[in-house]
């Protein structure tokens, strides 16, 4: 399963809005109803995505794997329970961000013994590379304090409302707000913008 995450998920590029959900609607009731080509089918529309935002979030590709497929299994097994409340890509991220959290908890990761606090000098660009590319941006992002990361990729990068991001992560919306700000402001500095 390893190979095909990473196989599907070669180019990380900024998430392009889908057309809609139309598409997953009978996959995803012959899904709900055990046929696990169905559910191989949603998994290979939606993979790419939901590796993106466990990379995005850990900063780390094997975590970002581990992540995925906990996702992915996490799914399978509550699918019958889905209850279209949300769009599947929503009910997705919501799954990944719980495991990602869940890695987090549980200390299965070295995230937080590698992440240092970032102060606004350690951000500045020191070198001569065009500020702005794409590689330049996930680097930035990965270098952002856990907390701050996490919602500049929910809202900032997938679009989720502060509503969303807040319930996803179990904070405060104002919590979501502030670390929205927050995370933009060093975003800014590392490059080279502010």
């Amino acid at each position: 399963m390893r190979a095909a995450i990473v196989a599907d998920a070669q180019l990380l590029q900024f998430p392009a809005p889908r057309a809609g959900a139309a598409e997953d609607e009978g996959d995803l009731r012959a899904a709900r109803s055990g046929d696990v080509r169905a559910f191989e089918a949603l998994y290979r529309h939606h993979v790419a995505r939901i590796y993106a935002l466990c990379l995005r979030m850990t900063g780390q590709p094997s975590l970002a794997e581990d992540c995925t497929q906990e996702c992915f299994i996490s799914a399978w097994r509550a699918l019958a329970g889905f209850k279209a409340q949300s769009s599947l890509s929503t009910w997705l991220h919501r799954i990944a961000v719980n495991a990602v959290l869940g890695q987090r908890r549980r200390g299965q990761s070295d995230l937080a013994r590698r992440a240092v606090p970032m102060d606004e000098d350690a951000l500045a660009v020191t070198d001569n590379t065009v500020a702005g590319s794409t590689a330049d941006i996930e680097t930035a992002l990965a270098r952002l304090p856990p907390g701050a990361r996490d919602v500049v990729v929910l809202v900032g990068v997938y679009g989720h409302s502060h509503e969303e991001a807040a319930e996803f992560l179990g904070i405060a919306e104002g919590t979501s707000k502030a670390q929205l700000h927050r995370g933009r402001r060093l975003l800014a500095l590392h490059l080279g913008l502010a």
